[in-house]
Parts: structure tokens; C-alpha cells; sequence
């Protein structure tokens, strides 16, 4: 479980992909020395199990399915990555429910200087749009949003100063793939209302079926 408040940034120092899966390994020297093989980390908001680590550095595994779920593909040597260590109980919960798993990637529209801060704007596959509500989170590369307004499937977040300095944002150009994560909040909404709208194929809970079992 993560919240998508980024406290450290990472450089890709190699990347390797083969037909199983591939491999990558983060230059993190902020952040390396704290971190032991087997725990999870969230790198641009994918939740990976790292399985190397020293001083300066650690590496993850990534499977077929994060490889095709991601942009990680898309990455290349020195960019930035965001990071973001698990929850720990009585750390400060300041941004949204992130589980670490993407749903998708979109692609930067733009990125605008607005005011003391920027307009940030995502195309939005339509299978994570449903996810997303003006005023409602959203996770992108890892970065716990509020999207400001829609406009048919692209998503405009206002980004502050500080957010814009300590993230990958500041990177971004139209066209660039970006990790997405919707709401699990409102998955779990569509989930039930489907649910509750689908006939049943057990029997409905009502008083004839409870006097009928012995209650």
C-alpha cells in the first residue's frame, strides 16, 4: 500500500527486457542504503519486489504482465523515475489509497505553465477514464493527482511548485507514456453495483428461504 506522495527520485542505470520478463536496476543513492532485498517499492507507481541492493543502487524483476500494463518499455538510461517506500504505520497518510497496480498507461497532452504552477493534462484510456471524476485522485507515475476538470478523456491537474520540483513531472513532454492507477475506491463501486444489477445464481436472502433453512 502506498499514497502516492513522492519523497525521492531514482535514474534508470540499465534496462533489460527478454521473452519472459526483463530486468531493471534504479541509481538511487538518496534512498538505496535504507531499502533490503524482498521488500516492495513502487517505481513510477508500479509496485516491484526488489531483489538486489547496495549503497547506491537496487534492481527489480519486471514480469510479461508489468511489461505490458506500463511504460516501462518506454524508459531509458539516466531518465527519472519517481519512488515511493511502502505505508508504515503513524506515517502521515497525505495523499489517496495507491496499490502499486497500474492499470494502464496514457500519454502527456500537456504540461503549461499556469500561474505560479502548471496544467497538467493526460489522454486517459477508456478503460481507466471510468475511474476518473473532476475533483477526484488519480495516480500518475506514481504521483498522487486531483484532477481539476475532464474534457472528454483527458484529465487536467493542476500541479504546484513543489510537486512540479520533486517529481518527474518537470520531465514530461506531449506524446511521453505515463503509468496510471484509478481509484480503487470507485472499482470497488463498479464492482458491487455490477453485482447488485446481475441476477443472482444462489438463492435471494429473504425471510421464506431463512423459515425454510430452520431460522
Amino acid at each position: 500500500m502506498f499514497t502516492g506522495i513522492i519523497e525521492n527520485l531514482g535514474s534508470i542505470a540499465t534496462l533489460s527486457f527478454g521473452k519472459g520478463g526483463g530486468r531493471i536496476t534504479i541509481h538511487a543513492p538518496s534512498l538505496a542504503s535504507s531499502l533490503s532485498v524482498s521488500s516492495s517499492i513502487a517505481v513510477n507507481g508500479c509496485c516491484l519486489t526488489i531483489i538486489e541492493c547496495d549503497k547506491e543502487s537496487f534492481s527489480a524483476d519486471l514480469s510479461t504482465e508489468t511489461l505490458a500494463k506500463t511504460s516501462f518499455r518506454a524508459l531509458k538510461q539516466s531518465q527519472l523515475v519517481n519512488l515511493e517506500q511502502p505505508l508504515t504505520a503513524g506515517k502521515e497518510f497525505g495523499g489517496h489509497f495507491v496499490l502499486g497496480h497500474v492499470d494502464g498507461t496514457g500519454t502527456v497532452a500537456a504540461l503549461e505553465p499556469e500561474g505560479e504552477g502548471w496544467r497538467y493534462s493526460v489522454n486517459i484510456p477508456e478503460e481507466v477514464a471510468r475511474y476518473v471524476v473532476p475533483k477526484g485522485s488519480i495516480t500518475i507515475d506514481g504521483v498522487s493527482l486531483t484532477v481539476a476538470r475532464m474534457h472528454g478523456r483527458v484529465a487536467e491537474i493542476a500541479v504546484i511548485p513543489f510537486t512540479y520540483k520533486h517529481t518527474n513531472i518537470r520531465d514530461r513532454k506531449p506524446g511521453d507514456a505515463v503509468n496510471l492507477e484509478g481509484d480503487v475506491l470507485g472499482k470497488y463501486i463498479e464492482r458491487y453495483t455490477q453485482d447488485r444489477s446481475s441476477p443472482s445464481t444462489k438463492n435471494p436472502l429473504t425471510v421464506k428461504n431463512l423459515i425454510s433453512q430452520g431460522f
